[in-house]
């Protein structure tokens, strides 16, 4: 069992005006029926009301705190602004207590720092981008996520993404700069059963395991053949490789280069 390394973070407990309890209802509908399997039970977390938007404009904010949230694979900042107003951000890689951060079109060019996509230059890494303009952050906000700024081409920017898609986003949309901090998640060994019961994952049964009325994989004496041309799931539908990406999709026309799948990896 390996855990991330937690020592730079702050040990204060969060912020009461930006915590709020959800109620834990995972896998389950408006009845309490499961509609999706292998969700449920886990420890008690708070949610912690995240500014993804980062609208203050042209006014400075200073790091306070990083902060563990149990809700998502990146660290948080407590960040104070000027005016005394203090939201909860996320971190890149490289914050730390004190740093100074700002949302504005004529930010420096510094890890942190929010500003328009046309304003910062090929090469540059950034994470929480919009995907339309004022809507806040949508993607690479997940530990260690980057974007690679490839192009500016007059009303949109090129983005490869960390699939290696490459995509055109707005050149107005906003986007911080940097990585998103916690690399070492993605190194995380859960190590025992307990450990993936407490993150709320039930587990999870083999379908040549179960009786035959179980499973389309179920019954027989002894191991068996699987006994049907394609993989199904546990309902008969056909599973392992089908598209899930609508053909019809709006932005289909904003994807330059799909993303190359691992099967053609190898």
């Amino acid at each position: 069992m390996t855990v991330v390394e937690y020592d730079g973070l702050s040990k204060d407990r969060p912020m009461k005006s930006s915590t709020v309890k959800i109620k834990q209802r995972a896998g389950r509908n408006n009845l309490g029926r499961i509609t999706v399997r292998h969700k449920g039970s886990g420890a008690k977390r708070l949610y912690r009301l995240v500014d993804f938007n980062q609208d203050k404009l042209d006014i400075q904010g200073r790091v306070e705190a990083l902060e563990y949230d149990p809700y998502r694979s990146a660290f948080i900042t407590r960040v104070v602004y000027v005016d005394g107003e203090r939201r909860y951000h996320l971190a890149h890689a490289e914050s730390k207590v004190g740093d100074k951060i700002i949302t504005s079109e004529k930010a420096p060019l510094k890890n942190g720092n929010r500003l328009p996509i046309s304003k910062i230059p090929v090469g540059y890494q950034v994470h929480n981008i919009e995907t339309m303009p004022g809507q806040g952050g949508k993607i690479i906000r997940s530990a260690g996520s980057s974007a690679q700024v490839l192009a500016h081409d007059s009303k949109y920017a090129q983005l490869k993404m960390p699939s290696g898609e490459v995509r055109k986003i707005l050149a107005k949309n906003l986007a911080t700069l940097g990585q998103v901090s916690n690399q070492e998640h993605s190194l995380t060994v859960i190590g025992k059963a307990g450990r993936k019961r407490l993150m709320g994952i039930r587990p999870t049964v083999r379908g040549a395991a179960m009786n035959a009325v179980d499973h389309k994989y179920g019954g027989g004496e002894g191991r068996q053949p699987r006994g049907t041309k394609r993989p199904k799931d546990i309902w008969g539908n056909v599973i392992g490789g089908p598209k899930t990406r609508k053909k019809t999709k709006w932005s289909n026309k904003l994807i330059i280069k799909r993303r190359v799948s691992r099967r053609n990896k190898k």
